[in-house]
């Protein structure tokens, strides 16, 4: 065998292996959380020695952020009418959080986030970097990072008390009547005038 060949190979098994740890990793995150997850665990899951997973992880942050690499998929909302925004915004993250039951790493962060200081953090750190942006054409970059805290709270708001603590007063409603409901407080935060939300 080359070592073409041989390093071709050797990359693959890599990918494998890595792969793996991150698979069982996000299964033992969402049916443990941060905090009881082991990196022992994790490894045994995935058939492989602890000492690999630190080997391509580092550590359990590292393999959590990792594991949880989260897109928002925000739609381009570029050319979504003003009056449309807020509403775009709330069917999107309906679809998001229950349009593909095996992507669930946001509603796993979102569960470790409510005990564990660095899940919070990573859930900041995503909707910080891909809210504002996705809302500052509508409003410009200074505002729309103003903005966008609040506009993350509501959404997140609705993923806690939908999916999470499962408030029989939310899990009732149907995708238009939540669209109904929340969109204008959102549409209030993303309102045109001068911002007096101190957000």
């Amino acid at each position: 065998m080359t070592s073409g060949a041989q390093s071709s190979t050797t990359d693959r098994r890599s990918d494998r292996t890595r792969a793996a740890i991150l698979r069982a990793a996000r299964e033992r995150f969402a049916a443990q959380g941060y905090e009881r997850t082991t990196i022992r665990a994790v490894a045994a899951d995935a058939d492989i020695d602890p000492s690999m997973v630190m080997r391509y992880f580092g550590s359990k942050a590292q393999l959590f952020d990792s594991a949880l690499a989260i897109d928002l998929r925000l739609p381009d909302l570029t050319a979504v009418p003003r009056t449309e925004l807020a509403r775009t915004l709330v069917r999107h993250f309906l679809e998001r959080w229950e349009g593909d039951p095996a992507d669930d790493a946001l509603l796993v962060l979102l569960r470790s986030a409510v005990t564990n200081e660095h899940a919070a953090s990573r859930m900041h750190e995503i909707f910080a970097t891909q809210i504002a942006p996705a809302i500052s054409a509508m409003l410009g970059p200074e505002l729309a990072a103003r903005r966008a805290g609040l506009v993350s709270a509501q959404l997140l708001g609705l993923g806690l008390t939908r999916y999470l603590l499962r408030l029989p007063a939310v899990t009732a409603l149907t995708h238009e009547e939540i669209e109904n409901g929340l969109a204008p407080a959102i549409d209030a935060v993303l309102g045109q005038g001068p911002d007096t939300s101190g957000a």
